[in-house]
């Protein structure tokens, strides 16, 4: 039996894609950022990749905003 994953939201999503367009306009590969977030470049795969469950939470936001040096409601939508 296939196991089903859990959806990931519309603001986990803004989130993993705002990463994801910072960490390319860094020229940051996965495992240079994981290398910065102290996390395996296997879990930024992870986060990255629409088929796992895993995702950024609220301490990977806040180191997040300091390896990018902006504020910490930049990785949240407007509205």
């Amino acid at each position: 039996m296939k196991q089903k994953h859990a959806q990931k939201t519309e603001i986990e999503l803004f989130v993993i894609n705002k990463v994801r367009e910072l960490r390319l306009k860094a020229n940051l590969s996965q495992a240079d950022l994981a290398s910065k977030l102290d996390v395996t470049p296997g879990f930024i795969g992870k986060v990255e990749s629409n088929n796992s469950p895993s995702k950024y939470n609220l301490n990977h936001i806040s180191k997040l905003s300091k390896i990018f040096n902006i504020a910490p409601r930049e990785f949240l939508p407007s509205k």
